[in-house]
């Protein structure tokens, strides 16, 4: 059985993904559809398959694991998460924004997805919204600039937003958070933007995208917070969404740049590339922006309300060449790996133990074990089964591997 075991990753296709980011990162000819994520996991919903067998019915690497979890994955990790690979590492390209979203904690996941088991709800029915019993903490690393929001801002910033917008719904909440400017300031006015009962007429959302427009015009104080209510409204005209983002952090992710999403950590991806290494779940809680299921109340349950700046996650340097992100959790953490030696040179130890998922950014890069070795290029990846031991890298290249802590 070979331990470092390539793997090829599963495309999801979903409308809001670059046709060309993600197949141009991997020197790929685009189709023209659009290649949203590129899943390198074994999540059942679209495990990464083996290479030697292509065919429907061949082994996957979730099947490659479970003919020998302790094996694949090592005793500490079984004995902490089960016999499953406990991460799940992708490529992500948002070409338009995706989801106002927050995604379930730990405990919540388990209670609610068995309560739609019991219920009957299939997996696959897109009306359910717990797809499996785990949270869902994330981490993106930019490749190109980044694009987003997380989290909400103060609610005194978030009222001076609002603050001279000539549209009835913006005054509305404007007096809202000036009112009780503390975090039930903030909830009060984010459900009264998608509760049922509350939710605003498309027509008061796009009072407020054109009050937007119109200070635009006008020499904007806020430039980046009114273009991204604009750009929002020609994507999804009309949903309350569209007002949500006011309130809002904005987060402009560089390349080399990492922002951690926790549990009940509101966001929203609005444009780039990067890879994106979470817990081995497809929970995704939608109240907005999206033709997705949404399930509002669901949402509404699991969101923190606590005004906080985004979780920029800094990297500890090892070996002068691997740069470590150790997100707050236990699930996963992320080392991006750039050598140099065109000409071979020495070998360079790569940190992380236990199951393994490499994939190569660029260039070409020999990765060996004790027993085993392969040659990654760009596009390439790999899972390395903990039984392997430590790795080491030589030639020149960019690597990120994924591994749990």
């Amino acid at each position: 059985m070979k331990r470092v075991q390539r793997i090829v990753g599963v495309e999801r296709d979903y409308a809001w993904g670059s046709p060309d980011a993600i197949p141009s990162l991997l020197g790929r000819q685009p189709t023209g559809s659009p290649v949203a994520e590129l899943w390198f996991g074994a999540h059942p919903d679209a495990p990464a398959r083996l290479p030697a067998t292509f065919g429907e019915t061949g082994p996957d690497l979730r099947t490659h694991i479970a003919a020998d979890p302790v094996g694949a994955l090592g005793e500490d990790v079984v004995s902490r998460f089960g016999p499953e690979l406990p991460f799940l590492l992708k490529l992500i390209a948002p070409a338009r924004p995706l989801s106002l979203q927050v995604h379930p904690s730990l405990e919540r996941a388990r209670e609610r997805f068995a309560a739609e088991s019991a219920a009957g709800i299939a997996l696959d029915d897109p009306t359910r919204s717990y797809r499996d019993p785990n949270h869902k903490p994330e981490l993106v690393f930019a490749l190109t600039t980044f694009r987003a929001m997380c989290g909400f801002r103060a609610p005194r910033r978030a009222a001076e937003l609002l603050a001279g917008l000539d549209a009835p719904l913006a005054q509305e909440l404007h007096a809202m958070l000036r009112a009780d400017p503390t975090a039930e300031g903030v909830r009060a006015a984010f459900t009264s933007l998608l509760d049922d009962a509350t939710r605003p007429s498309a027509e008061a959302v796009h009072e407020v995208a054109r009050a937007c427009a119109r200070r635009l015009a006008d020499g904007s104080p806020s430039p980046r917070a009114d273009t991204t209510v604009v750009k929002l409204a020609d994507a999804y005209p009309g949903d309350p969404g569209v007002v949500v983002s006011l309130l809002l952090n904005p987060v402009t992710l560089q390349p080399g740049d990492a922002l951690f999403v926790p549990a009940g950590g509101v966001h929203v991806y609005l444009a780039g590339l990067g890879v994106e290494l979470m817990a081995a779940s497809d929970n995704v809680l939608r109240a907005g922006l999206t033709p997705k299921h949404v399930d509002v109340p669901e949402m509404l349950e699991c969101v923190d309300y606590v005004a906080a700046p985004p979780i920029r996650i800094a990297p500890e340097v090892f070996h002068g060449a691997t740069r470590v992100f150790y997100a707050p959790v236990d699930d996963f953490e992320l080392a991006v790996t750039t050598l140099t030696d065109t000409d071979g040179g020495p070998d360079h130890p790569l940190p992380g133990r236990g199951p393994r998922v490499l994939v190569c950014l660029d260039g070409r890069v020999e990765v060996s074990s004790r027993t085993d070795s392969a040659v990654l290029e760009r596009g390439d990846a790999y899972f390395v089964r903990a039984d392997e031991g430590a790795l080491r890298g030589r030639g020149a290249g960019t690597l990120v591997q994924a591994d749990v802590p």
